[in-house]
């Protein structure tokens, strides 16, 4: 198995990102359904291009992380993610670049950045229009 990968018996991105969902939290691919693909995002310091897509399910799933891929599983009521009082700016230090000033959101508590952030972000502006 490798980690976060297109596999060939994945046979496309949407059943790797499926896949992966499995993998690292639990939730079954049988029980998403698969509304659209978001933007692909390139992460430098993994060297990833990671391929994200959205999905629902008609129940609240039971998350089963694995904690060597799943730092936290934050369960977020859409109205918080909806509110622009949910996006902030931090000023971090990563591997590359040391007190850099980045966008995040502030959600239950936890500052959630970087690649995640991008995606939640493309999500939110998604469902804002709706």
């Amino acid at each position: 198995m490798s980690r976060g990968q297109f596999e060939e018996n994945d046979g496309d991105l949407q059943t790797t990102a499926l896949r992966e969902t499995h993998e690292e939290v639990g939730v079954p691919a049988t029980s998403i359904q698969v509304v659209r693909q978001l933007t692909q995002i390139y992460i430098p310091p993994s060297n990833f291009m990671v391929s994200p897509f959205m999905g629902i399910l008609d129940h609240t799933p039971r998350f089963i992380p694995d904690p060597s891929e799943v730092q936290d599983v934050i369960e977020v009521p859409l109205v918080q993610l909806l509110d622009q009082g949910s996006l902030i700016t931090r000023k971090l230090s990563t591997s590359y670049a040391r007190s850099i000033e980045v966008p995040a959101f502030d959600l239950q508590g936890h500052v959630v950045w970087g690649a995640t952030a991008m995606m939640l972000n493309e999500a939110r502006e998604m469902l804002s229009r709706l």
